[in-house]
C-alpha cells in the first residue's frame, strides 16, 4: 500500500487529488496539509512513502519544504506555473518528481507510482 500525503493551500485542489488517490486500490491517503509547514509537520508525524507538495503555499512554501522532508519521504512537485526556475529548485530540494496540475489524473497516479518505488519523473 502506498500512502499519500497531500500539501496545498487550496481545499478544491486537496480534494481533487484526494478523489484521484482513493481511486486506486494500492493507495490511501496519509493526510492532508493546507501549508509548507503543515506539510512538514505531517511527514514527521505520519512518514508517507510520497508527498504531493504545490509549490506556492502561505508560510512555508513547498520548495522549503521539500528541502526538510526529502529525506524522509518521497515528493512530487505540482503546480499551474510552467517555469525553469521551478523545475531546478525542486530537483535541487530533492524533490522525485515534477509535473504540472494541468496533466492528466493518470500522469499523477503513475509519478506517485514511480517515486514510490523509487525512481524520479519530471513530466512538464
Amino acid at each position: 500500500m502506498i500512502r499519500v500525503a497531500i500539501a496545498d493551500d487550496q481545499a478544491m485542489v486537496r480534494a481533487g487529488f484526494r478523489m484521484i488517490v482513493e481511486s486506486q486500490t494500492d493507495m490511501r491517503i496519509a493526510g492532508e496539509a493546507g501549508d509548507g509547514q503543515e506539510a512538514i509537520d505531517l511527514v514527521n508525524r505520519e512518514r508517507p512513502d510520497v508527498i504531493l507538495m504545490d509549490v506556492r503555499m502561505p508560510r512555508l512554501d513547498g520548495i522549503a519544504a521539500t528541502r526538510q522532508v526529502a529525506d524522509i519521504t518521497r515528493v512530487v512537485i505540482l503546480t499551474t506555473h510552467e517555469l525553469d526556475e521551478y523545475v531546478f529548485d525542486a530537483l535541487a530540494a530533492g524533490a522525485s518528481a515534477f509535473l504540472l496540475k494541468a496533466a492528466p489524473p493518470e500522469d499523477l497516479i503513475k509519478a506517485i507510482r514511480v517515486v514510490a518505488s523509487g525512481d524520479a519523473l519530471l513530466a512538464r
